[in-house]
């Protein structure tokens, strides 16, 4: 029987900070060793931060982050560490010799695992399976590895892969166990957020931890980059599937378990044949022996089981929290200000960012117009004064009637519609923005899914800004997180704080009297599952008439949709949580004739 004591460093990289992530690995490793560690294993390109996109077709770049990872082998004393880098196929294995010859053009690169020890980089694990749908394009920028690895540590064997390997049964994992004796597979990863993912995520863990008869270590990323969210939850799954340990959700953390290896010879254990690796891959296997012999057992640390309860709604608003928090923050802007109209959207909004930030660093513009009603006006207020966010209070009306003052003679003779509408929503932008000017602050918009995907926003008004935080939320959910939120602070605010009154009216632009969203789009409980059937499923008309809906509100809703794609390409990224976000996710051509649904 060995023991390994295995620490997981679920950390919150930068990209392109390569210093302050070289920094931070180095106090986590700090960290494992004090806690007497025998490995210490960092989420996938640790040291470059994910992901780095057209970065890395930058030599300068890529020589930061070689030299990050030089800086961290020599730092890594006692202790075995997992790192993950960008791997060159002209990088020296060694960080004491230098390449000959930098290639002055492009050059085949890895998305790696450096293998750490005692101050000495003894292998590299290049990633096998790149993803390359959704937000993923790793096949744009990365070779595929082509060589399992395992090493042995204290005489336990480690294999080691790197997120999408693990997906697949017919992966690396399979070569690592089977002609590699693997005991544990240690799996390095920069998985985002999305809903419902986690559970999906622990499932396959679970699965393959079984099948192949092996304890699985899961050390995710954490942390928010532009529109994605890291959302940690590394996991520790022994040889029976059962989760040993679980790390924080949506923060940094730092797992120290004890691995207790029976020694049975996983090939007996394991329901698949050897026959099945064939000579060429048992050939290509990569075999590192760090150490033999088993360390000296310490004093058992039991790491406690987080047993965590998945609650979907408290996910979702972790990972927007988490998403404001750190787009602020590594962007180094200091305070947001937000345009509070008194609807949800803005209530959710700007609850969200005061959680992020504190109240302090939120500054919310309420801007009324003639159509902007009392009840609006009391609630914008109310909800500004219980989070303790200042207000401020810009009326546009005589704004708005100079603006159409001086459209008068040109318009003349043209009926009022929509564009005075939108000017009301443009000046609102343009004060929104100069205060960003003036004072450094990022806008953060209001806007949610809902409207983004039919377009009913306007460019250059509400869609003006920085930072879209909703933008991925439908607004039924909208709704749903705010009850949610309610309930969390109901102790504080027994009525919620947002205003009951905000929960309840119908939901308006109120850029003319009487208005209702519903004068121009079906009711969301309608509207929003026909969103998510076609923007999230890419289901066909006739799909989604046969859920019930009509073939006229269908077509009428997908028209809409990809009439608006111009519009989303000028609006501001923001965080996603579904899995498709109106951003990266869904590529779809601004000019486009095709209208076959």
């Amino acid at each position: 029987m060995g023991i390994l004591r295995l620490a997981m460093a679920q950390m919150n990289p930068t990209v392109g900070d390569v210093e302050g992530n070289v920094r931070a690995i180095t106090t986590w490793i700090r960290k494992a060793r004090q806690a007497k560690a025998d490995v210490v294993v960092f989420p996938e390109l640790a040291i470059t931060g994910y992901p780095p996109e057209d970065l890395v077709l930058r030599r300068s770049f890529l020589r930061e982050n070689r030299k990050g990872l030089d800086i961290v082998t020599q730092r890594c004393q006692e202790i075995v560490a997992i790192i993950g880098f960008i791997d060159e196929d002209t990088a020296c294995q060694s960080p004491i010799v230098k390449p000959k010859v930098l290639p002055s053009g492009p050059c085949k690169i890895f998305n790696a695992a450096a293998l750490v020890a005692n101050q000495r980089w003894v292998g590299t694990y290049r990633k096998m399976i790149l993803p390359n749908y959704g937000v993923f394009d790793e096949s744009r920028y990365f070779y595929p590895g082509e060589r399992p690895l395992v090493c042995m540590v204290n005489g336990v064997m480690l294999g080691i892969t790197i997120c999408e390997d693990m997906w697949y049964a017919n992966g690396p994992i399979r070569t690592e166990v089977i002609a590699g004796g693997a005991d544990v597979i240690v799996n390095i990863n920069a998985s985002p957020f999305q809903i419902g993912k986690r559970q999906t995520r622990e499932q396959m863990l679970v699965t393959q931890a079984r099948e192949y008869g092996v304890v699985v270590s899961y050390t995710n990323m954490v942390g928010g980059q532009d529109e994605l969210i890291f959302d940690g939850n590394s996991l520790l799954v022994d040889h029976h599937g059962d989760v040993l340990a679980h790390g924080k959700a949506f923060d940094e953390d730092l797992l120290i378990v004890d691995v207790t290896v029976e020694g049975k010879g996983k090939q007996a254990d394991t329901k698949i044949s050897k026959k099945i690796i064939s000579k060429n891959a048992q050939g290509k296997m990569e075999r590192i022996i760090v150490s033999k012999t088993a360390a000296p057992l310490k004093p058992r640390r039991r790491s406690a089981r987080r047993s965590v309860r998945h609650e979907p709604l408290a996910d979702v608003y972790q990972a927007l929290v988490l998403g404001v928090r750190d787009y602020v923050k590594k962007n180094m802007f200091q305070q947001v200000v937000i345009g509070l109209s008194g609807g949800i959207d803005s209530a959710l909004t700007l609850i969200i960012a005061a959680d992020a930030l504190g109240p302090s660093q939120v500054l919310s513009v309420c801007m009324p117009s003639p159509f902007t009603s009392k009840e609006s006006r009391e609630d914008a207020g109310r909800i500004a004064k219980q989070l303790d966010v200042p207000l401020l209070r810009i009326p546009i009306t005589k704004v708005l009637n100079n603006y159409l003052g001086l459209l008068s003679p040109a318009f003349q003779g043209r009926a009022v519609d929509t564009t005075e509408e939108n000017l009301q929503a443009r000046i609102r932008g343009n004060i929104l923005m100069a205060l960003s000017n003036k004072f450094g602050y990022l806008v953060l918009t209001t806007g949610n899914k809902s409207e983004m995907s039919v377009g009913y926003a306007t460019l250059y008004g509400d869609m003006a800004g920085g930072f879209a935080v909703i933008k991925d939320v439908s607004k039924t959910l909208v709704y749903e997180l705010a009850q949610w939120r309610n309930h969390q602070s109901s102790q504080m605010y027994p009525e919620g704080v947002i205003p009951k009154r905000i929960l309840e009216r119908e939901p308006s632009a109120e850029l003319r009297a009487n208005q209702i969203d519903q004068d121009t789009l079906p009711p969301y409980d309608i509207l929003d599952p026909i969103l998510e059937a076609y923007v999230e499923e890419d289901r066909s008309v006739e799909d989604i008439v046969a859920m019930g809906f009509t073939r006229a509100t269908v077509t009428r809703v997908l028209a809409l949709v990809d009439r608006s794609e111009y519009k989303r390409r000028q609006a501001p990224l923001g965080i996603k949580i579904t899995q498709r976000a109106l951003g990266k996710d869904r590529r779809v051509p601004v000019t486009n004739r095709y209208t076959k649904y």
